[in-house]
């Protein structure tokens, strides 16, 4: 199912190795088109395009979801899944707080005062993919640096699939303000501009398809981005030590996310190259998601062997993964 490969030469890598995209220019004026009509036409636009791409016509009177179903929601959901939410938050809340910035200022001999003052936004947007999936960690990993900046007000807007228990009772827990199910370019469009419904933000961030990426882009300047986000891509590097089952749960938790994420594994150890095959098979028996995580890993997946770590490094430097996790004795 997923592919071996045995490096170096490194050369051997140049067909699995990102290739410069051409710009896709059906995206680009498609996208366009939908910011233009809710720049013109606000929530009747935003209404337009949620009914095309969503089949679901809501109102704009149905868009916000009462913060009381929130609450709900977080009752509902079962004790374990709430307990790991609730240690996310915290893990992610203690990261975060080391990295808040208050400035600084400096008195010169003459008496003047240079500095800098960081100073919170008022109201970002957070976008929450739900079209293929719901993802409270998205919730969290982008809500809860906003609290601790100091961040008044933060908007989530998601595609009416991706309201589920997990994703409001993340909402809660994590301190998001207000709730939209609305999703696509549309919604990334009405959070740029503002319309009678959605207040308009300072900022958007959070990943997404590529015409939530592509309109990301195009709103750009107008109000500000986090970044342009395409598939996730997992890189680990793993030893001897590193527990098969683990690195392939790993694997298949970015391989779940979309048909065009990437997973590998670079090892040192044969034996756990071997292992893996076995490991996600295994894991996939019991995977909702078994189709689209199996489409990532044998379209995008690929076991590495190196006769050392330092191969592994340069691996890792050549596929500049978005997330590299390394699995050592000595990490």
């Amino acid at each position: 199912m997923i592919r071996q490969l045995a490096v170096p030469p490194f050369d051997r890598l140049e067909p699995f190795l990102p290739k410069p995209s051409a710009i896709d220019s059906a995206t680009r004026s498609e996208v366009a088109e939908i910011l233009a009509d809710v720049a013109t036409h606000g929530d009747a636009g935003v209404r337009h395009w949620t009914s095309k791409f969503d089949q679901l016509d809501l109102s704009p009177a149905e868009w916000e979801v009462p913060r009381s179903e929130w609450v709900a929601a977080l009752e509902r959901i079962e004790h374990e899944l709430r307990e790991a939410l609730e240690l996310a938050v915290a893990r992610v809340r203690a990261y975060h707080r080391r990295q808040r910035d208050v400035g600084f200022s400096l008195l010169e001999e003459d008496g003047t005062i240079l500095g800098m003052r960081v100073t919170p936004l008022e109201r970002v947007g957070l976008y929450v993919p739900g079209g293929k999936a719901a993802y409270p960690s998205t919730v969290i990993m982008n809500a809860v640096p906003a609290t601790i900046a100091g961040v008044e007000e933060i908007i989530v807007v998601t595609p009416p699939a991706g309201v589920t228990d997990a994703v409001l009772a993340a909402c809660v827990l994590a301190g998001v303000t207000r709730l939209y199910r609305i999703g696509g370019a549309q919604a990334v469009a009405a959070l740029a501009f503002g319309t009678a419904t959605i207040p308009r933000v300072d900022k958007i961030v959070g990943p997404g398809n590529r015409w939530v990426a592509e309109a990301k882009r195009q709103v750009a300047g107008p109000v500000g981005i986090d970044m342009i986000a395409g598939p996730t891509e997992l890189m680990v590097i793993a030893d001897s030590t590193a527990d098969p089952l683990w690195v392939a749960a790993d694997m298949i938790a970015q391989a779940e996310h979309d048909e065009d994420a990437t997973a590998w594994l670079v090892t040192t150890d044969l034996h756990l190259a071997d292992q893996i095959a076995g490991a996600i098979e295994k894991h996939l028996t019991r995977n909702p998601r078994v189709a689209i995580a199996r489409a990532s890993l044998e379209r995008n997946g690929l076991i590495v062997w190196v006769p050392s770590l330092a191969d592994a490094v340069t691996v890792a430097n050549l596929r500049a993964p978005e997330h590299p996790e390394i699995v050592t004795q000595d990490a």
